[in-house]
């Protein structure tokens, strides 16, 4: 054995002996020197499997067992993003401390309350945390803190790559920093992540006032041989012969997965529920054993449970039809597949979700994508013809090749979290001054950019009395109101996130359905539902509805975007897609045909010079070959000025109305500075979970800062006329 194994206690070198392992792994061996020999911080990076739980825990546990603390508390506090992920890794550490006394204590909402008494009793050993649960520690035991973590020495937050940009992400930091400050020292952090797009922005979420501390040990090589395929499929007429697009993917996973392991990721739960009674039934036809089940968060636990179990069990073959439930770490074994139904949603998404096939040595990591087109008519829409989600799918596995992901919107405010922890601080101290709590998540914690005088308009809107989350005493202590003590006290608080929400959709009184919203939409605004185009007339933020009317802008198009924001970087590969003549040798023969077809098009278009094309004497094609956020900003300047908009990925289409200017002038005045009201038409602003709490002026302040860009409103003018102005 090694060096770095000789720094370990005994009773961890026993443990590796009976693992018969001949040596540590690299990673494991240079976070045994760099956690043992000092007291920085560290980053381990490597793919699913790679070892990473036991490069952070072998050393650290090693200190506690050969280095107790007097000081009472636990001695690790492990986060982890997922219930299951520490209920899973409770189990890993209490095999690998089975011959010491130190106990492993996971705390989550299905834990008893007698383990956790039993616990916050005698802290010690390692607490195994959700966030969440963090979070109640603070608030109901607040007082109690220094006791629970006096012990503490290192902090371990896994999947760090999920909570980067994330409320969630935003959330752990505050609490990391209001640890620190209860204890008044320094705790050291430790990251464990399969994917980074860019380690300096980790390092800097990690240990923010000193970023070039933080050591990193990345994982060189030995990444699993990737096989993959993106295969096309068309959508055709109920009239054509052969079976639909759905049929033939279904029967393609059918032949290509069943009787082993696997997860198809098939995007919204109800595509999830029609690929899963499609393959049970191809099960039943051919007289087989069941083996594909959906897994969704609207499925019972029960149920995910059993399809986890089968996962893990590995005697039975097992395919779980999944949404994002099963991307994160749990441990499920090992799979053999990973599909991808329809266009990704990032690439970091994309990269964890590969990473859960290829585990086993000498197994090839597979990823089998599934992009489904229109069937081309002579009244099909633009997006349709340039093939935009095959393309989408093309442009984030070429980014997945070169191994870039997604980076944080250091910009953001998240003004939302703000108010939850807000709320969190002052029910942790009973009551707190404005300058105090300004210090403790603004100048110290990770609110930064938000200055003195929004952070006051912030209480003041918490405060008012419709709202009474807050109130203020004689003397200038802050206390919560007697709707904050409601809002506290009930277990949902602790979680700051929320899926996108579901606005109901009505036209002429009849409730069409409901959809998620992630984007920013107005009145005047076009959107798809249920395979037809509805034209957005108003938005009813606090009531959750979205009121439309039948749109008369041409046929819709079977990709029209997802909820959510798409990089700057994925649009501008899209387009040197678009504009390429690469062939990628993992397109199968339909796929290749549509990408030439999108090629076609697209130079059919004729956005040269300028990045304009006109389809009809009313409708035009603007290229932004920008992202969501600058997209979705010329939507509302354009629709400020009169026009009907409908946004795509990189690209916007435009109707004019008798009383509109024209489309290149409204573009010239954008380029020449014209000020332009991006919130004249009352688009939605609530999209996180305390939004509702906050005033109009500041909930815009929020968009601006992360859904919208009012600066580049003048450049992408500009070069979107090009010669033409």
């Amino acid at each position: 054995m090694s060096a770095a194994f000789d720094k370990l206690a005994r009773p961890i070198q026993k443990w590796i002996r009976q693992q018969g392992w001949k040596e540590l792994r690299d990673i494991q061996a240079r976070a045994t020197h760099v956690l043992m020999d000092g007291n920085r911080d560290l980053i381990v990076a490597a793919s699913t499997a790679g070892g990473k739980t036991e490069a952070a825990f072998l050393p650290l546990l090693s200190q506690v067992l050969d280095e107790p603390c007097e000081d009472s508390g636990f001695d690790v506090l492990y986060v982890a993003p997922l219930k299951a992920l520490i209920t899973d890794q409770a189990r890993r550490l209490e095999d690998i401390c089975r011959d010491t006394d130190l106990p492993i204590t996971p705390w989550h909402g299905d834990v008893s309350s007698s383990v956790k008494a039993k616990a916050t009793k005698r802290p010690r050993g390692v607490l195994l945390i959700t966030p969440e649960s963090l979070e109640a520690l603070f608030i109901r035991r607040g007082l109690e803190i220094p006791r629970l973590f006096g012990a503490t020495r290192a902090i371990i937050l896994d999947e760090l790559h999920s909570v980067l940009d994330s409320e969630r992400g935003i959330q752990m930091r505050s609490l990391l920093t209001r640890l620190e400050i209860a204890l008044k020292k320094p705790i050291r952090r430790v990251g464990l992540s399969a994917t980074l797009g860019d380690m300096e922005l980790a390092k800097a979420y990690l240990r923010p006032d000193s970023p070039n501390e933080v050591e990193q040990v990345i994982a060189e090589g030995g990444s699993a041989e990737l096989q993959l395929q993106l295969r096309g499929y068309v959508a055709g007429d109920k009239d054509d012969e052969g079976p639909s697009a759905t049929d033939a993917i279904a029967q393609h996973l059918f032949e290509q997965l069943r009787g082993s392991d696997n997860l198809v990721f098939g995007g919204a739960r109800q595509a999830v529920e029609i690929y899963s009674d499609r393959l049970r039934a191809l099960c039943e036809k051919e007289h087989l054993p069941q083996e594909f089940y959906p897994h969704h968060a609207s499925l019972s636990r029960e149920h995910r449970d059993f399809v986890e179990r089968r996962l893990k069990d590995g005697t039975a073959p097992t395919t779980a039809i999944c949404t994002s439930t099963l991307e994160l770490g749990i441990d499920i074994g090992d799979v053999t597949c990973v599909g991808q139904i329809g266009a990704p949603f990032s690439v970091a998404s994309l990269r964890q979700r590969l990473g859960r096939s290829g585990r086993r040595p000498g197994k090839p990591a597979i990823l089998r994508q599934y992009a489904i087109e229109a069937k081309l008519t002579p009244t099909s829409n633009f997006s349709d013809r340039l093939r935009l989600g095959m393309v989408r799918a093309i442009a984030m596995i070429e980014l997945l090749l070169e191994g870039w992901c997604e980076p944080p919107q250091r910009e953001a405010l998240h003004l939302s979290t703000l108010v939850h922890q807000i709320l969190s601080v002052i029910a942790e101290r009973g009551g707190i001054r404005a300058q105090q709590l300004y210090g403790i998540l603004c100048q110290i914690g990770p609110f930064r950019q938000v200055d003195t005088q929004l952070f006051l308009d912030v209480l003041r809107a918490l405060g008012q009395p419709e709202v009474a989350l807050i109130e203020q005493t004689s003397d200038g202590l802050l206390l919560l109101g007697a709707n904050g003590e409601k809002l506290v006290e009930h277990y949902s608080f602790y979680a700051v996130f929320q899926t996108p929400e579901e606005y109901r959709l009505i036209s002429g009184g009849k409730e069409l359905g409901t959809l998620p919203i992630d984007n920013m939409i107005a009145p005047g605004m076009l959107l798809i539902f249920s395979g037809r185009r509805w034209l957005v007339q108003e938005v009813l933020d606090r009531d959750r509805v979205i009121l439309v009317a039948p749109a008369k802008a041409g046929v819709p198009p079977i990709f029209g975007g997802d909820p959510g924001n798409i990089h700057d970087r994925v649009i501008e590969r899209m387009f040197d897609v678009l504009e390429g003549q690469k062939r990628p040798i993992y397109l199968d023969a339909t796929a290749l045909e549509l990408l030439d077809e999108a090629r076609i098009n697209y130079t059919q278009l004729q956005f040269d010079p300028g990045r304009i094309a006109q389809l009809s004497d009313n409708a035009a094609v603007i290229a932004t070959k920008t992202g969501s956020v600058r997209t979705t900003t010329l939507a509302l300047a354009l629709r400020a000025s009169g026009f009907t908009v409908q946004t795509h990925d990189g690209f916007l289409e435009v109707f004019g109305k008798d009383e509109s200017p024209e489309l290149i002038d409204a573009l010239s005045a954008l380029a020449d500075g014209k000020e332009v009201d991006l919130f004249a038409h009352s688009p939605s602003l609530l999209f996180e979970k305390f939004h509702p709490h906050l005033t109009e002026d500041i909930l815009r302040r929020d968009a601006l800062s992360s859904r919208l860009d009012a600066g580049c409103l003048s450049s992408l003018g500009a070069t979107i006329l090009g010669d033409q102005s």
